[in-house]
């Protein structure tokens, strides 16, 4: 046990655990008023049910021993996981820092879905998406499964979570269908300083995300640690200098999606790629991003808040990047393409193939399967009337006496048309 070590985990554990509610206030100013609420939720809820899905079942499943598929239940309900060593920290901080990435991974898939799932089918999807989806995967790289055993490298998550949680989304988009208003108006965001707010917070709680990865107070820390704070810069730039040639202007919400993609794209690579190829890493992987959220725009995808485009496809380019910039005179483990071992290319793209099949496949049936208890989808006009009333029974912002009276006169059986409804309480906060 290493007093340093522990210090650094304990800290990299708490700093992981505040990138949730940071990632509820990315995507909570990005809806639209009357739903900002349940957006936050959506994050919020994932600290409860996931973490204790992780301590009942899905830290055994992904840790204990068991097949290169999938951990056994030996650990299940944290047995045998006491304050022993594992590696050089207590085994239950361990499992601690492991939890805050189950549970964020599972909220990032929110993006998608915002504005139009029923809650309760949500929290049911979550929690059984992490044990069923999110743990096997996990074995697979960090667990002692067969991608780990083939050496792939994802040093903080880049298959493991933002490929996964990608596709996910992609898949609950898809199953969902869009929102009711999408394509017909726009759907602003609400509340750009709020975005802003959630980006750099999951900026500093990244610097656990990548840092802490490295489980260990050391050099490799170290060099996830500055990684985590280039790669992002890097994308930043490029994604405005990309906006004012494009547009002419720099726009607030591409600053933080910029940010985000840079933090996914650097995840995988933290540990394993010099600082100058960590640059190099994150200017590169704003271009795909960038463009793919332009494409999706004028399509009838709506994945609401663009997880595909900057997790997804961020994560996917973070990973191929590690199979070719990746430095042993840096990492102490491998090399990439570009230092000599083109095979590494290609054990990430099988990583990221895989990934991207069993996360699909998984995704899909679970959300069918709920499909026949609870109804996924909020009817249309829970949906005009907005999420934060019609789940949770609050809203995000006070409204005047006019739009009180229509809420607390409105009832699931009243007749009054949607249209009507919406128009009296302005959703954007406007007076009725």
């Amino acid at each position: 046990m290493n007093a340093a070590d522990t210090a650094w985990m304990l800290v990299s554990t708490a700093l992981v655990l505040l990138m949730t509610p940071a990632l509820g206030f990315f995507y909570g100013g990005l809806v639209r008023s009357k739903n900002a609420l349940n957006t936050l939720m959506m994050s919020i809820s994932a600290l409860g049910f996931v973490c204790l899905a992780w301590v009942v079942l899905g830290y055994s499943l992904a840790f204990s021993p068991g097949t290169p598929w999938l951990g056994g239940v030996s650990r299940a309900f944290l047995q045998g996981v006491g304050l022993e060593p594992q590696g050089t920290i207590p085994h239950l901080l361990f499992m601690a820092y492991q939890a805050t990435f189950a549970i964020i991974t599972a909220a990032l898939v929110s993006g998608a879905i915002v504005e139009r799932m029923r809650f309760s089918a949500y929290l049911a999807f979550i929690t059984l998406w992490s044990l069923l989806v999110y743990s096997p995967i996990a074995h697979w790289v960090w667990g002692g499964g067969w991608l780990g055993g083939m050496g792939a490298l994802d040093f903080a998550g880049g298959t493991v979570v933002h490929i996964n949680a990608g596709v996910a989304a992609l898949v609950a988009a898809l199953i969902l269908g869009p929102r009711k208003d999408y394509a017909r108006q726009a759907i602003l965001p609400h509340n750009v300083p709020f975005t802003l707010l959630g980006a750099g917070l999951l900026w500093f709680g990244w610097f656990g995300f990548n840092g802490g990865s490295a489980l260990a107070a050391n050099s490799s820390a170290a060099l996830a640690f500055v990684n985590t704070m280039l790669a992002p810069a890097a994308t930043l730039c490029v994604w405005t200098l990309l906006d004012l040639r494009r547009t002419g202007k720099a726009t607030a919400v591409g600053a933080a999606t910029a940010i985000v993609v840079g933090l996914v794209a650097v995840t995988p690579a933290a540990g394993f790629v010099s600082p100058m190829s960590a640059i190099v890493l994150g200017g590169v992987s704003a271009l795909p991003s960038y463009f793919a959220l332009l494409w999706r725009a004028r399509t009838r995808l709506d994945d609401s808040l663009d997880v595909v485009a900057a997790h997804g496809l961020g994560g996917t380019m973070g990973a191929l990047l590690t199979g070719i910039l990746a430095q042993k005179s840096w990492n102490g483990t491998a090399d990439g393409f570009l230092f000599g071992n083109p095979k590494q290319f290609l054990i990430q793209a099988l990583a990221v193939a895989v990934t991207i099949v069993f996360s699909g496949v998984l995704t899909a049936g679970l959300l069918k399967l709920l499909s026949f208890v609870v109804p996924l989808k909020v009817a249309t006009r829970e949906e005009g009337l907005g999420l934060d009333v019609s789940q949770h029974g609050e809203e995000a912002y006070a409204r005047d006496e006019g739009a009180i009276l229509i809420l607390s006169e409105f009832t699931a059986e009243s007749p009054a048309p949607v249209g009507v409804l919406a128009g009296s309480l302005k959703p954007e906060g406007g007076r009725a």
